[in-house]
């Protein structure tokens, strides 16, 4: 990007005109309308008062001060190196914006995800390849290696399908009568190969035809893609494997949805785990080596990754010498894409299916379900589309053994009925429900299906802990959210007891969304870890005390007070204090009338 389309892009952004950033920079209009033409050539003084102007936007607009700069900056990056999520976020918004206006909002996720899947594969791509030439010490020799073997890479990009080709930036020679004729019809093409390529991901990334027309109009014109490219094409927005956080396409399907979509994903109930969240279900898990790890409702895979993550981390990637195997299934096409390029993306050991986890359940061993050493999952909450007649016709007899049938209102606990019957008999699990999931029913004389469910998982000695979040950490919803524990085989001092952790004030508040903090999850995961109980935060409940005392109501927050401690007085030492107050008012009184009469005024 040169200086003139540096200032056009300033203008645009802000939305302003030529006459009004020449009022604000106190030049003439004739000197804007100068710098934009393409053949201008700032002088090294007016690129400092463009540059120091410009610097006074903050970091929304570091991208063009690094073109004036000629350098890269590095303020995208943060621990571990990765770009941190408010510049993920604001990459989005910028390519939201370049196509606002030739698509309703709710569909800008259709054609800005798919460029987004390529522009990833494409610069993982790059870096393997780098690591090939270095290996061989001759690019033509890595070459000719990857075009012969393409299992020498993650996902193999044919040429004239990798970024640099469809952002221009390097001709590819095509075959004659084969060339595209738009920007549109390039970009199709360049997503069906790779499809065609790696078979994993067809019908996914390819079901959208950026050339398509409408009533003769097409639905998003080349320029329109031409500035999405552009964005992306931004070197501070490299896509790379030490670039971006392993989980980054889903962070970015989340922020897309939220802002795009929200009500798609709100009805939804699309609740979308935060990733410190989904760290400290992790620790808490704390997988070891060779385990099965499972999640039913895996999204991008973002738990699952997290575990692995997490056994990296407590041993060591030289030390492990037999890595979790990973299973998944998720339901929405988008994110099952997303979840199964992660795995690849990442060399983790497992398998993604895509089906609807609670109908049609598809890891299964000699017809009934494959049993799991953890799983970890946030299911939908609430989920009221499942019909009474299915819970009792399962085929898996996942639910009648287990506290009996879950109401039309909510599928909270059926999902915890099917988690435990996806458990091995030392199996653990951590499973993200709504707060209301603890408590339904407790407290009421009429019989509650809720409340059944939860009083056979708390007599069976399966709940180990339920951790209440923080308000409004997830996406789509302002409600905290509890984490429920289950281990099918509870260490000897932990049998007929549950702990509850009341984590509601460990955040920080951010925008839009509160987070917990390092801090806090090491304080949770501790406190749980090591069993015990500390003032305000946990309390160790036995199973007779939460049955007969609280009729199975397991919400930490009935437990343990986090405000300050209210003192309790006797009636009569109150009443001895205000009649002591009100003597003392009245002698205070006296003096004052006695001072304003040696003054000359009269006191009523």
């Amino acid at each position: 990007m040169n200086f003139s389309e540096v200032i056009k892009e300033f203008r645009k952004r802000r939305g302003i005109t030529q006459q009004k950033l020449a009022e604000e920079l106190k030049i003439s209009y004739p000197t804007i309308n100068r710098w934009e033409n393409d053949k201008f050539k700032p002088n090294p003084r007016i690129l400092m008062i463009v540059r120091d102007y410009i610097s006074t936007f903050g970091e929304e607009y570091s991208d063009l001060l690094s073109y004036l700069e000629g350098k890269k900056v590095n303020s995208y990056k943060g621990e571990n190196n990765y770009m941190e999520i408010k510049d993920m976020e604001s990459m989005l918004w910028q390519a939201a914006c370049s196509i606002r206006g030739e698509k309703d909002a709710p569909k800008f996720k259709d054609y800005i995800l798919p460029l987004l899947f390529v522009k990833r594969l494409s610069d993982v791509f790059e870096d393997e390849f780098s690591e090939l030439i270095k290996k061989y010490k001759d690019e033509k020799t890595a070459n000719y290696l990857i075009e012969q073997d393409h299992s020498l890479v993650r996902f193999y990009i044919p040429k004239e399908a990798r970024w640099p080709v469809l952002s221009g930036r390097v001709e590819f020679k095509y075959q004659t009568g084969k060339a595209p004729k738009t920007l549109g019809e390039k970009i199709t093409n360049a997503l069906r190969l790779i499809a065609k390529e790696n078979p994993t991901l067809q019908g996914v990334i390819d079901n959208v035809d950026f050339n398509a027309t409408h009533n003769g109009e097409r639905e998003i014109s080349d320029e329109a893609l031409s500035r999405l490219i552009e964005i992306f094409s931004n070197p501070q927005y490299r896509l790379g494997l030490k670039d971006v956080e392993p989980d980054f396409l889903g962070r970015a399907y989340e922020y897309l949805l939220r802002k795009f979509a929200e009500g798609q994903g709100q009805s939804a109930g699309e609740f979308f785990t935060p990733k410190e969240v989904g760290i400290l279900m992790a620790k808490i898990m704390s997988p070891r080596q060779g385990e099965e790890v499972y999640d039913p409702c895996c999204g991008s895979g973002g738990l699952l990754i997290k575990c692995q993550l997490e056994l990296v981390k407590k041993e060591g990637k030289d030390n492990i010498k037999k890595p979790l195997k990973l299973y998944g299934q998720e339901y929405t096409g988008s994110t099952f894409a997303i979840a199964r390029m992660n795995m690849v993306i990442h060399d983790m050991e497992g398998e993604i299916l895509r089906g609807n986890t609670m109908t049609n359940p598809k890891f299964l061993e000699g017809g009934k379900l494959k049993k799991f050493d953890i799983v970890v999952t946030n299911p939908m909450w609430n989920q009221d589309n499942i019909d009474a007649s299915f819970y009792e016709n399962d085929p898996y007899d996942r639910f009648s053994r287990r506290g009996g049938y879950a109401p039309a209102s909510s599928a909270d606990w059926a999902w915890v009925q099917h988690v435990d019957s996806s458990l091995k008999d030392n199996g653990r699990a951590a499973i993200v429900l709504d707060t209301g999931a603890v408590t339904r029913g407790s407290g009421s004389q009429s019989d509650n299906k809720e409340k059944a469910i939860r009083k056979w998982f708390v007599d069976n000695d399966l709940i180990e802990g339920v951790i209440l979040l923080p308000d409004n950490l997830f996406y789509n919803t302002t409600a905290a959210g509890i984490i429920l524990i289950l281990n099918k085989n509870k260490p000897t001092n932990r049998k007929g007891k549950i702990i509850l952790i009341n984590a509601s004030e460990e955040f920080e508040k951010g925008r839009p969304k509160n987070y917990l903090t390092d801090k806090g999850i090491e304080k949770i995961y501790s406190v749980f870890s090591n069993w015990k109980e500390e003032d305000k935060f946990s309390k160790i409940v036995s199973i007779k005390e939460i049955s007969q005392k609280h009729d199975y109501n397991l919400s930490p927050s009935r437990f343990i007070e986090t405000g300050e401690t209210i003192e309790h007085r006797d009636i009569q030492d109150i009443i001895n204090d205000i009649s002591k107050i009100n003597k003392e008012q009245q002698e205070n009184e006296k003096e004052l009338k006695k001072e304003f009469s040696k003054l000359g005024y009269k006191w009523n």
